[in-house]
């Protein structure tokens, strides 16, 4: 089965397999219907800035000034604030869980704050580090604010000696969504890539079609092209549909080039549906071949991109483990287009990296698929 290829037989195979997808729809719902599904489960649903976060506001001061700053919590879209009406309820309601931090405004609270030492007590539950840190960053800001609205009142204010004046680029909002859909997009494909061409040998074994394949005068090549072509452009239109519903539903900006995008997306997609024939070409059947590409190829994808855990905190071994999987350079190159815009010194280096795997995993599935065919 070497030898030239044959637009006659390759148009024949690629018929095939296109009548194959017709008459087998689960093909088209795992590439088409199931990203948007993804999508919008983990758009909706997983979010890196908790809101309406549960205090309790102990306000032992009953002064002015003390409710003034209760209402900024109150008010705040990031809490969910109740006054309790002491710190002895409050340690209660933490220990239950009921609220994840309590804020104590002391009884001197008006004294100090004329004296120039300002303090407030925060007290948070820290078995969530992350959440923790971000509960003791929201109760700083409402504080921050509380003073700047005096200060442009013209009220006096603490002295905060010298300040910080913060900036934040190409998400300015700190809106972890603009973060999540560009990664999940690169997730998507890895699973849906990867499933695409993991059963598609396979299925030819079990159904015994493999042998009329094996009696006819197709070549290897023409058989590895027509398994290629027709998951390339489903798995094309999934992406295409998924990074519109990252744009329009969740209001995700893309400052990059569209044709970029698609271009890198191509040769990410090559990988997983590379790495899916040779899945398929090795085992001889669907169920096992799926599962083999779900821990393989999707489950390395989730963890070890970059897009949940922080690599540069990982320890060593885990961060030189992340660079064999492609899924870490799709997502730095997704996450840069929609961002940050064309960066050219970001993009093309991983680019060139998703094209050298993309030609390997071919040739790997090439090499696979000889030995089974011969």
């Amino acid at each position: 089965m070497s030898g030239r290829i044959s637009p006659l037989r390759l148009r024949g195979l690629l018929r095939k397999e296109f009548l194959q997808i017709h008459r087998d729809p689960s093909s088209i719902l795992l590439a088409l219907v199931l990203p948007l599904v993804l999508l919008v489960l983990f758009g909706y649903g997983v979010s890196l800035n908790p809101l309406q976060v549960p205090v309790a506001v102990v306000l032992e001061d009953d002064g002015a000034l003390a409710r003034d700053l209760a209402a900024r919590f109150e008010l705040s879209p990031y809490f969910s604030a109740s006054r309790v009406p002491s710190q002895t309820h409050a340690e209660q309601l933490l220990n239950t869980g009921a609220v994840d931090g309590f804020i104590r405004v002391q009884s001197i609270f008006s004294k100090k704050l004329q004296q120039g030492n300002l303090k407030v007590q925060l007290v948070v539950n820290g078995m969530d580090a992350n959440r923790a840190r971000l509960i003791e960053g929201y109760v700083l800001g409402a504080v921050n604010t509380w003073q700047e609205i005096r200060r442009a009142r013209g009220e006096p204010v603490v002295n905060a000696g010298v300040r910080v004046l913060a900036q934040t680029r190409f998400n300015r909002d700190n809106e972890s969504r603009n973060f999540l859909v560009p990664g999940l997009i690169a997730m998507i494909m890895a699973l849906t890539g990867t499933l695409l061409t993991a059963l598609v040998i396979a299925r030819e074994w079990e159904r015994g079609t493999m042998e009329t394949l094996l009696a006819s005068p197709i070549r290897l090549g023409e058989l590895l092209i027509a398994k290629l072509i027709p998951y390339f452009l489903l798995g094309m239109t999934g992406m295409l549909l998924a990074v519109a519903g990252g744009i329009w539903f969740f209001a995700v900006p893309l400052r990059g080039s569209l044709w970029l995008l698609v271009l890198l997306s191509a040769l990410f997609l090559l990988v997983t549906l590379g790495f899916g024939l040779a899945v398929s070409a090795a085992v001889k059947v669907q169920f096992v071949a799926a599962q083999i590409a779900i821990i393989a190829g999707f489950l390395p994808a989730v963890f070890l991109s970059g897009l949940i855990f922080d690599l540069e905190s990982t320890p060593t071994v885990i961060q030189l483990a992340s660079h064999i999987i492609p899924a870490r350079y799709f997502v730095a190159i997704s996450h840069t287009l929609f961002l940050a815009g064309d960066i050219y010194a970001e993009l093309w280096p991983d680019g060139l990296i998703l094209a050298g795997m993309a030609l390997l995993m071919l040739l790997v599935a090439r090499r696979k698929l000889s030995k089974q065919l011969e």
